[in-house]
């Protein structure tokens, strides 16, 4: 990404981003009893409050990635999404410490389920990473008008 100018960082990082959110939200979104059942084996909720943590994520997820394909108040977008990503790393993290056996993530939903690891923190990070990047290069751009010209 060092040849691209600014805006072309931008747009391939909100629109990186953006899919990836509209994946999990919508592979969340198809099943939610079964994604239910995943929020489950973390043992982090009481019952009743299981369906509203999962409709919570589901629109939290599609919300935040439509925003980043609209591509307006980028910096607020990117600002949610590091602060999401931030979270999930954070649960995950906490999860492998607390010795949990979790065979499916609930990344995707019950759809491409893989267990719980220090893949997924990987995954997590990048994603931290990324969002953090199209933070700063939308807050670079804004300062800088002459760089929304190229």
């Amino acid at each position: 990404m060092t040849g691209c100018s600014t805006n072309n960082k931008i747009r391939f990082l909100r629109i990186f981003i953006a899919t990836i959110l509209l994946t999990t939200g919508a592979g969340k979104a198809l099943d939610i009893p079964g994604f239910v059942e995943v929020l489950i084996t973390y043992q982090a909720f009481a019952s009743w409050m299981l369906y509203p943590v999962a409709l919570g994520m589901i629109a939290t997820e599609l919300v935040l990635s439509f925003w980043l394909f609209s591509g307006r108040i980028i910096f607020w977008a990117a600002f949610a999404s590091l602060g999401l990503h931030t979270v999930f790393t954070l649960w995950a993290t906490i999860a492998i410490l607390r010795g949990l056996d979790i065979p499916n993530c609930g990344c995707f939903g019950v759809f491409f389920a893989r267990p719980l690891d220090g893949w997924t923190i990987f995954e997590d990070l990048v994603m931290v990473v990324l969002s953090g990047l199209l933070l700063v290069f939308s807050r670079v751009n804004k300062a800088s008008p002459s760089l929304s010209n190229q």
